[in-house]
Parts: C-alpha cells; sequence; structure tokens
C-alpha cells in the first residue's frame, strides 16, 4: 500500500530526515514515536505530499508522491489525514465540515454528501452534533468530527499526526476507542502518537525514529519487549513511567 525508499527531506542545509525506507501493507496499523524533533510528522506529512521532499521515493497504492505528473490533490483526496488541531473549518457547522470537501473535490451531490457524513458522524458518536458549530464542541468532539470528514473521502489509508496531543486527559480515550474501531475494520493507517497503550493493543509494528532516522522497524511485542538501540530503550523508560 505505501512503499518509502531512502527519503530523505532538507531545509536549507539542515536535513530533517535521513534515508528512511519503510513498508505499509493494505491492512495493517503502524505507529511512528520518538522523542519531540525527531521527524515522525514531517515523515508521514511527505507521505501525501503535504511535505515536499528532496531524495528517495514514495509509492502510495502506485502512484509516486514525489513525480512532477502526480496530481497531489487527487492523491490527497485518496490518503486520509487527520492533525493534532483538528483543522476544522470554525465558520460551518459541523455536517457542512464534512459536506464541502465531498462536493468540491470528489463531485458529490449535497444530497449524497450529507447522507455520508451524517452516516459517519454515527460512526464517531457525534450524530446529534451535525447542526453544532465547531467552537461549541470539546476538543476530543472535534478530533472526532476530523476523523469522520477525513473517511467521508473513503480514503484507501489514514494518517494520524500526534491526533490526542492537544486533548485534555479525559478526552483522549474517546478518539483512540474511534481510532480502535478503525483498526479492526481494516483500515491501513500510520498513526504518530506517544500513546503506547494504543500502540500495544492496535499496531502490528512499531517505528521508532531519532534526529529524522528510523532506529527501529520492528514487531509491536518485539519492541516492547526487548528493544534494540540504547536509544529505544531510554525513550520506553521515561514514557512508559510518565
Amino acid at each position: 500500500m505505501i512503499s518509502l525508499r531512502n527519503v530523505s527531506k532538507y531545509y536549507g542545509d539542515f536535513r530533517v530526515l535521513a534515508d528512511c525506507s519503510t513498508e505499509v501493507r493494505k491492512g495493517e496499523v503502524i505507529v511512528v514515536c520518538g522523542p519531540s524533533g525527531s521527524g515522525k510528522s514531517t515523515l508521514i506529512k511527505c507521505v501525501n505530499g503535504l511535505e515536499p521532499f528532496q531524495r528517495g521515493e514514495i509509492i502510495v497504492d502506485g502512484v509516486s508522491v514525489g513525480d512532477r505528473k502526480t496530481n497531489l490533490s487527487r492523491l490527497r483526496a485518496r490518503v486520509g489525514m487527520v492533525f493534532q488541531h483538528f483543522e476544522l473549518f470554525p465558520h460551518m457547522t459541523v455536517a457542512e465540515n464534512l459536506v464541502i470537501a465531498q462536493t468540491k473535490v470528489l463531485g458529490r451531490r449535497r444530497e449524497e454528501a450529507l447522507a455520508k457524513g451524517t452516516k459517519l458522524l454515527e460512526r464517531v458518536g457525534l450524530e446529534d452534533q451535525a447542526d453544532k458549530y465547531p467552537g461549541a464542541l470539546s476538543g476530543g468532539q472535534q478530533q472526532r468530527v476530523a476523523i469522520a470528514r477525513a473517511l467521508c473521502m473513503d480514503p484507501i489509508c489514514m494518517l494520524f499526526d500526534e491526533p490526542t496531543s492537544a486533548l485534555d486527559p479525559e478526552m483522549i480515550n474517546e478518539v483512540l476507542d474511534v481510532m480502535v474501531q478503525l483498526a479492526k475494520d481494516g483500515m491501513t493507517m500510520i498513526v504518530v502518537t506517544h500513546e503506547m497503550g494504543f500502540a500495544r493493543k492496535v499496531a502490528q509494528r512499531v517505528i521508532f525514529m531519532d534526529h529524522g532516522r528510523i532506529v527501529e522497524d520492528d514487531q509491536t511485542e518485539s519492541f516492547f519487549r526487548s528493544p534494540r538501540s540504547a536509544r529505544a530503550r531510554q525513550f520506553l523508560s521515561k514514557i512508559l513511567r510518565d
């Protein structure tokens, strides 16, 4: 489904990603973790072309992300993205947030788009919030709306960029529960997160990054039981204790 081969990215002379390679199979759930500034968010933003990269190759369902001929808007419609800060349109109701991309990008009729949005609001437990504006919702509710909005586009995979880091602790589980169900339903997912409980419960593999490099890429059980690198052991000892 997703292939990264020797991907490197620079900001001027500073290398943000260094020869990153991995494969994600259809239906697989991958958690990407590591210290702040390790390149995690940049890596997944490269997957759907939100960040350009200078070296290497990324292939998503047979489409080369870095090819200048690739229609990135069309690709992003197929690769759902959920951000840390929700990115909902504050001047639109929840329903309108779910409808607009379907009509503008996919060309769906408004009635069809609204029916799709309503169905997905039910899926994330927010069917009674359709007529409210995002500002009237809690952070957890807004993030669930953001997930529903991404699902409205019928994505082939989903990318999550620290989806719970901006939430109060009591709201985190309501978002993670939706993500767990998505994983059970077979959605291909790459999740940047520090939620190690989620990783242990859902992910097939864990990628650990540090200083722009993929230091470890291992099965979840093996990563938690016996990480190979000293840096990963140090990271886990701190984050699991906290």
